[in-house]
């Protein structure tokens, strides 16, 4: 896991984020254990109360969950999975929309673009 943090947002926020996007991959697999907070913290070089309170985050979003005595996994919930990662698709299909937008181009515009995307040099 590669972290890559933008000095305009909050750290927490952006763990919370990149970590949701890992699981939402399945670059974290339903079910999989977490590093210890410590060592996630360690990882991404932030302070440890920053890296429990985006886990925090994590687990009210229902992402994680934690076994009293074995540690944070990943959801098994693979509905709620698909819900999140369906939202973000939505996020990144409305910003795309809205930058060709900018351009000039409208929706069927922008549709039949992607749709040509690699046929053209």
């Amino acid at each position: 896991m590669n972290f890559e943090f933008d000095n305009n947002i909050p750290i927490y926020i952006q763990i919370v984020e990149q970590l949701k996007k890992f699981i939402i991959s399945g670059t974290l697999v339903p079910g999989e254990r977490l590093p210890s907070v410590r060592d996630l913290a360690l990882q991404t070089k932030v302070n440890p109360n920053t890296m429990q309170k985006a886990l925090a985050e994590l687990e009210e979003l229902k992402l994680i969950h934690t076994e009293r005595t074995n540690g944070k996994f990943v959801t098994t919930n693979k509905k709620l999975i698909d819900k999140y990662k369906k939202e973000y698709a939505k996020e990144l299909s409305n910003a795309y929309f809205s930058n060709m937008e900018s351009m000039g181009f409208n929706k069927n515009e922008t549709i039949e673009y992607l749709k040509n995307l690699g046929g053209e040099n």
